[in-house]
C-alpha cells in the first residue's frame, strides 16, 4: 500500500506492436506490476508520434497505424522501484523507462490484492512438478481462480503451467464434484499442473497461499527430458 511521502514515477514508452514472449508487451508490464502489488498503473495510448527510428505514427480515420505509442505510468516508494526496474527494462526492452522524483500527498487506504519475476531461458535435469487442486467455481475477486493462477504464473515467468478440468471427484469436504450433461458446472474438480525449478516454485509459493483459500498444493520431483522454447523466435517475427 502507497505511503505519503517522497516516491517514483515511472513512465513506460513502447510501440503497441511490441511484443515479450508471443504477447504485447504492454499487457505483459501491467501483469507484472499488478502481480508483483504495485499500487496501480495506467495505460494510455496516442494518437500520433515517433520513437528512436524517427518512423511517425498517426493514428486516423483512413490510416490505422499497427504501432502507436503507448505510455504506461505508475508511482510507488524508491524501494519498490529499485526491485522490479531489472525486470521492467527486459518487458521494454526497445522503448524508454523514465523515472522521477515525486511526493505523495494523499493515499487512498483501500487495499490492493497480489504480484511476479525474472524470465525464463532454459529448463532442463531435476526440476518440481507442482500440482494445484481447487474448485471450478473458486474465485479470486471477479475472476475464476484458476485463470488469475495462470496469468499470475505467466507474470512470475514460470516455465509452463496447465489446467486441466476433471469429470469426477472429491475433497476435504468428502463433497462429490460431478461433470454434468449439457456442460453444467457443479464444481468440478480443476487441477493446475506446474514445472519449473524447486527455487522458483517455493518463491511463488507464498503469493498462491493468498490468492487460494482452499485446495491442495503438492510438490513432486521430476526429470526434465526437453523443454523448447521457441517464443523469442516467434517475437523476432512479429
Amino acid at each position: 500500500m502507497l505511503q505519503e511521502g517522497p516516491a517514483l514515477k515511472v513512465t513506460i514508452y513502447i510501440g503497441e506492436d511490441q511484443h515479450y514472449h508471443g504477447r504485447t508487451a504492454y499487457t505483459a508490464i501491467l501483469e507484472y506490476l499488478f502481480y508483483h502489488r504495485v499500487a496501480g498503473a495506467t495505460i494510455t495510448r496516442a494518437i500520433a508520434g515517433f520513437g528512436a527510428s524517427h518512423e511517425m505514427h498517426i493514428s486516423d480515420v483512413l490510416r490505422l497505424s499497427g504501432n502507436l505509442p503507448i505510455k504506461i505510468e505508475f508511482i510507488e516508494s524508491r524501494e519498490k522501484v529499485n526491485d522490479i526496474l531489472p525486470k521492467l527494462r527486459d518487458l521494454a526492452a526497445n522503448g524508454l523507462v523514465v523515472t522521477q522524483e515525486t511526493e505523495i500527498l494523499h493515499a487512498s487506504t483501500r487495499e490492493t490484492k497480489e504480484e511476479a519475476q525474472p524470465s525464463h531461458l532454459r529448463l532442463q535435469g531435476r526440476a518440481k512438478l507442482m500440482r494445484i487442486y481447487l474448485g471450478e467455481d473458486d474465485r479470486w475477486g471477479d475472476r475464476p481462480l484458476h485463470e488469475a493462477l495462470v496469468e499470475s504464473l505467466r507474470a512470475h515467468d514460470i516455465a509452463g503451467a496447465t489446467v486441466y478440468r476433471g469429470i469426477l471427484g472429491y475433497g476435504a469436504g468428502r463433497r462429490l464434484h460431478r461433470d454434468r450433461p449439457l456442460g453444467l458446472s457443479h464444481d468440478r474438480p480443476i487441477m493446475l499442473s506446474v514445472v519449473d525449478t524447486e527455487e522458483k516454485l517455493r518463491a511463488y509459493l507464498p503469493l498462491l497461499d493468498s490468492m487460494l483459500k482452499q485446495g491442495l498444493v503438492v510438490l513432486s520431483d521430476v526429470d526434465v527430458i526437453k523443454y523448447t522454447h521457441t517464443a523469442r523466435e516467434q517475437e523476432a517475427k512479429s
